[in-house]
Formats: structure tokens, sequence, C-alpha cells
């Protein structure tokens, strides 16, 4: 019974093959539930007393020999066919990378327009008080603005809100610097308004101010004709008198679109103008508000709605199209 045992070590030890089914034969032969080591264990009983210890050992080293065959031959094949399947000099599949959202691409595009002629960025919080955001800004406090149905404010308090303009960075920025200075602040604001094609309750801006000496109405109007120029290719503007607590005089500027396409005509309502931002002359109080003479200084502020911009620069609809993350509309800006 040794002797056979030892004939079956010897063929485990022999045994070679790259055939798949060979090598699973092989397994059922040797350690299958009806396998020769089975049998080989069920014989034992059988094996004279002075012959168990060596014929128990040697059934052991069988069954282990076999299983580490097996295990071997089979890890040889998968590294056999991985070696063929697989080229490891090919290209990999492309990952599909992301891309700057539109309201990104315009701002940073209107940012480096005005950082070319000397506008410093600044930025600001979010959740501002009513100081910076209302007061300071010549906001009486019967102004509609500071109605309920305009501003988000936190918690019912009414003196922390969620900014309704990036203005409020400015008046932080006025108070702790000294004229001259031109700083823009991009960011996002928050007004209480009726979701639509053309509006949203959170809307990204991007406000200006230049104050020094000597600052006049012309020279904000040359300002704005150099934006409208490095912005749109276009230099055609009008001035219309309008109204906002923080400049006198104030202003809505038009650009002349055009009436080149039917996209024109829808956009400008057959007029070929269109309303890009609003803007005016510092009011001399918002100045004292912030500890600056308003007789030795004065200055020039506009703003102006990115999405507003960049549904002009890319044809874009619906304002909506910018807030839901949509792939596919996204991929058109790689």
């Amino acid at each position: 019974m040794i002797k056979k045992l030892e004939d079956h070590i010897s063929y485990i030890k022999n045994f070679d093959s790259k055939d798949k089914d060979e090598i699973e034969s092989m397994k059922i032969k040797f350690l299958g539930r009806k396998g020769l080591i089975n049998e080989l264990f069920s014989d034992f009983k059988n094996v004279p007393a002075d012959q168990k210890k060596e014929y128990g050992q040697k059934i052991n080293d069988l069954k282990n020999l076999a299983s580490d065959k097996y295990e071997n031959l089979k890890l040889g094949i998968k590294k056999s066919r991985k070696s063929i399947t697989e080229d490891y000099t090919k290209p990999g599949f492309p990952i599909s990378s992301g891309s700057l959202h539109p309201i990104t691409l315009i701002k940073n595009r209107i940012v480096d327009i005005f950082s070319k002629v000397g506008f410093e960025l600044s930025e600001g919080p979010e959740i501002e008080d009513d100081w910076h955001n209302f007061t300071a800004l010549n906001l009486p406090q019967d102004h509609p603005a500071r109605d309920m149905q305009d501003t988000f404010f936190i918690q019912q308090d009414p003196d922390i809100l969620l900014r309704t303009h990036t203005s409020s960075v400015q008046v932080r920025y006025l108070e702790d610097n000294p004229p001259p200075l031109k700083i823009i602040s991009p960011g996002r604001v928050y007004r209480n308004e009726a979701i639509s094609s053309r509006s949203h309750c959170m809307f990204h801006q991007i406000e200006g101010i230049y104050v020094d000496e000597k600052v006049s109405f012309a020279d904000l109007k040359q300002m704005i004709l150099y934006f409208t120029k490095s912005m749109f290719g276009k230099s055609k503007l009008r001035f219309r008198p309008s109204f906002f607590p923080f400049t006198e005089p104030s202003a809505e500027v038009d650009i002349y679109w055009g009436l080149e396409t039917e996209t024109d005509y829808r956009i400008t309502k057959g007029t070929g103008w269109l309303e890009i931002m609003g803007c005016g002359m510092v009011d001399p109080n918002v100045l004292q508000n912030c500890n600056i003479d308003s007789e030795k200084y004065t200055g020039y502020a506009f703003g102006l709605g990115i999405e507003r911009i960049a549904m002009l620069i890319y044809q874009i609809p619906d304002i909506r199209l910018f807030f839901e993350n949509d792939i596919r509309f996204l991929n058109q800006f790689k």
C-alpha cells in the first residue's frame, strides 16, 4: 500500500499541462469527493498498525502536493493568457475630463478684461449684515429691497441676510483701504424671485468701483466702452437715466446687438438693443459712510449679471440650464 502511495506522489510531481481540462481532470481524480485521496483515507483502517503512521503521513503529503500542483498550473494558465491578451504598450481607455462651467468661463473672461486696466479682485462673505448690504449703500429703511419679498433673512433676524448684491464687498473694501482704489467683486448673490427662464433666486454678479480724485462720468463711459469692445466686439452704446440708491447720477447701459438673425430679433424684442449693466457715480453718502472725504474724492461704480452675459455670448435661451448639471449641456464648453 505504501508503494502505491509513492507511485501516486511520483505521478503528481511529474504531472505538467497547460490544458485547462487536463488540469481539472487531475484535480477531480485526486482531490474530488470520490477521488483517490478519499479512497486512500477510507482504506486507512486496513493498513497494518506498524505502517499507519507512515501511511497517514504519505496521504497528507499526496493531498498537499496535488492541491499545490493544481493551484500552480491554474495560475500559470492565467499568467499566460494575460500576457497574450493584454498589450501594455497600447494606449489606455480615454478618461472623460470635465470642463469649466460656462458661468466660470465668463467670469474669468470679465475679470481678465478689467485686470488689464488695473482693477484688483476683491471678495467678501455671502452672509452679510444690514450695514454692509443696505445702510452703508444709502438704502433707507423703507426701500423695497429690504422687503422680505426680495431678501433672504437668516433665522428671521432683520440684521443678518444673504447678500443681495456684491456691492457689500465694495463697502468692506472702502472701509479698510484709502483711495485711490480700483476693484471688481464677483460672486453669488441671492434674491427671493420666482424662478423662470430669465430669473433665478441665486445668480452671479460682478461689480466694480473706482475712487480717486477728479473721477468723472466721462471716465465711466470710457471704461464701459472698453469693456463692451473687449467682451462683445461691439461699441455702439446708449445710457438711459435710471435710479440706484448708491449712485447719483445713475444709468442703465444698452448695447446695440443688431438684427442680423432670428435670435437677434427674439432677444432684443425687435429693437436691436440689449440692456447689459447698471452704473453711475458713487453717491457721496456712500463715501462718507466708509470714512472717505466726499469733497476730495469721487468715484464710479458698475454692476452686471454674469448669467445674462453668458446667455448672450453662448446664445443660451434658459437660465435654468446653468443650474441643472446636465453633462450633455456642460460638455459643450470643453
